[in-house]
């Protein structure tokens, strides 16, 4: 049973996904988003890979080089033993403030004793494997490139015997060795020293950059492997943050709830910003708005639910046909319709880290004019809209519904758009949006309550529960000791529990019963158990899921009931921030390791 059992390597330009074999089945460069490189992810013939094997195997073992993104795979074999780490260079170049993150990915191959015999299978499958990709050995590299269709080329560098490499032939490791793949051809001489120094200022970075994550006294090691999978999800170029690494991974194996997650969702990465600022990452924070800045709408333009990492509005969804899909899930996607969608929970949640941003006062007076533009367009926006019915935040294709989490969100932005105002001394905007908070809270409370439930229900007119309803209080519309949200959790819990883990819901939508658990509801409802008291009953539950990632810590969009097999887009940044979210309201009330220390000094 495959359970996503791969490590993600990256530097916020691109990523790749490793798996527990040291097999390089999922790249996409130069960016995020572009055609895939290797894509034996989604289709083990077709997609392309990057394999080592080494000819007299005994075991394989992966780890993070502690607090770092860099990957090492060691391989204990009969003629010797040897470690890989697969790491994208990212560091600061020397003497200056700009950053070196070029879309190359490293294999450093570190010999550890005896002369090991292996096999290096370098198979590129470039533009999603549409048309066959060509390698040609050229003076000090690989050149690998297509010759019909849309013209792609690739670079492969290394120190070992490059005829070797492209005839598949053994190859004995007698000393240290590399493999550099990049999109450009490189202007400096590659060597094994270069590409250790390249290992080591990586590995300073990311070193650097953990002393800067707050540290907590439980959970640490979990919230900072969470961290640095968030990190790798950001886009360095725009400030945009991924929803997933990848597209097409399903839901249910051999169903088609397989979608393109490799774009920004205003919700998710908003999501995302707010609990990276908890950790005491700005920077993330002060990037992700100048996106927003960057894709405001004009004032009578309607902001979309996602958009490209570039920026980019229209993200037209079509199928790869010619893949077979994951597991032969089909049908591999690449483009989201969702980005057409109207979702009027974007919005609040958007506000709240605008608001957070403020609260701190992180912003230059030309930004703080911008985004308050930003806020008052928010406001009219929602005005015009609360009361209608949308996709919400499940984005259900086929149905429009008054969905109690979007309402509840659009009450959120009046109230983070008043508290705004407040801090900006705006006081004539006050008397009008508190009047019309009170008419969204007004309306939830009548509309969204079933008596015969005693619950807050997905929709109004509705008796079905929904995971989303748990979040009320996070975003303070309810108090944790409210009888409503108590008894809303129980009986959410009740209905959506399930072997441990949570529905997002039951009732069927466009493709059916959901079958597999999402992982952030999860989450969701241990955070709920600790708002209403239940703090031992969520702590259990939190460590039985951190039992369900893989073994690197980390956690796709989804988790089957019965086997716990991780399922869906991976690493999804959802689960993460989650994670991060739940770990830190576990602790909350214990002091941090620094708040220890320096009690300790005085």
């Amino acid at each position: 049973m495959n359970n996503l059992n791969y490590g993600i390597i990256g530097n916020c330009q691109s990523g790749a996904l490793v798996s527990e074999d040291g097999t390089i089945e999922w790249l996409c460069l130069p960016h995020f988003d572009s055609p895939s490189v290797f894509a034996a992810l989604l289709d083990q013939e077709k997609g392309g890979s990057f394999e080592i094997k080494p000819l007299k195997p005994i075991s394989i073992h992966q780890e993070y080089v502690k607090s770092t993104n860099i990957l090492k795979t060691r391989f204990t074999c009969e003629d010797g033993i040897f470690e890989v780490h697969d790491f994208m260079p990212r560091y600061k170049v020397d003497g200056s403030k700009e950053r070196y993150f070029p879309p190359d990915l490293i294999r450093y191959f570190k010999l550890i004793e005896g002369q090991p015999e292996l096999s290096i299978r370098y198979n590129p499958k470039l533009e999603y494997a549409r048309h066959e990709t060509f390698n040609r050995v050229d003076e000090g590299y690989i050149k690998s490139y297509t010759s019909e269709g849309v013209y792609d080329s690739m670079y492969f560098y290394t120190d070992f015997d490059r005829e070797k490499i492209v005839a598949g032939e053994a190859i004995k490791l007698s000393e240290d060795n590399y493999c550099l793949i990049s999109y450009h051809q490189k202007l400096l001489k590659q060597s094994t020293e270069r590409a250790y120094l390249k290992l080591q200022r990586t590995k300073v970075y990311w070193l650097n950059w953990i002393n800067r994550t707050i540290t907590y006294t439980q959970y640490n090691d979990e919230i900072q492997r969470s961290a640095l999978a968030l990190k790798l999800l950001s886009f360095q170029k725009s400030g945009a943050v991924l929803a997933a690494l990848t597209t097409s991974l399903p839901e249910t194996i051999g169903e088609v709830r397989n979608w393109d997650y490799r774009f920004c969702w205003i919700r998710d990465a908003s999501m995302v910003v707010k609990v990276m600022k908890q950790l005491g990452h700005n920077s993330i924070s002060r990037s992700y708005l100048n996106f927003i800045i960057n894709i405001m709408p004009d004032k009578d333009e309607k902001m979309q639910i996602m958009y490209g990492i570039n920026g980019e509005k229209n993200l037209t969804e079509y199928e790869l046909d010619h893949l077979s899909g994951y597991e032969n899930s089909r049908p591999v996607r690449i483009g989201n319709a969702a980005y057409e969608q109207k979702q009027n929970d974007i919005y609040g949640i958007l506000l709240d880290v605008i608001y957070q941003n403020f609260k701190i006062h992180e912003t230059s007076l030309m930004n703080s004019e911008e985004l308050w533009t930003l806020v008052r367009n928010v406001v009219k926006i929602v005005a015009r809209n609360w009361h209608q019915p949308d996709k919400g935040i499940w984005e259900i294709r086929n149905e429009d519904k008054h969905f109690t989490f979007s309402k509840v969100l659009c009450w959120t932005a009046i109230d983070r758009a008043l508290r705004i105002a407040a801090l900006l001394n705006q006081s004539k905007y006050l008397k009008r949006w508190i009047s019309l908070r009170k008419e969204i809270h007004d309306d939830i409370m009548k509309n969204a309550w079933s008596e015969k439930k005693q619950a807050f229900t997905q929709a109004y007119d509705s008796e079905e529960l929904d995971s989303s309803v748990l979040l009320m209080e996070s975003y303070g519309f309810i108090t944790g000791s409210d009888p409503k949200y108590v008894s809303t959790v129980e009986a959410v819990q009740k209905d959506l529990e399930y072997k441990g883990l949570m529905f997002r819901y039951r009732n069927k939508d466009d493709f059916g019963e959901p079958k597999s658990a999402f992982t952030i509801c999860s989450f969701w409802l241990i955070n709920a158990l600790i708002k209403i008291g239940r703090k031992e009953e969520a702590k259990k539950k939190f460590e039985e899921l951190l039992g369900y990632s893989n073994h690197l810590g980390l956690f796709s969009e989804d988790i089957d009931f019965d086997s716990k097999r991780l399922l869906g887009n991976f690493p999804q940044a959802y689960s993460h921030l989650a994670l991060i979210e739940t770990a830190i309201n576990l602790t909350q009330g214990e002091k941090t390791e620094e708040e220890l220390l320096l009690e300790f000094i005085h």
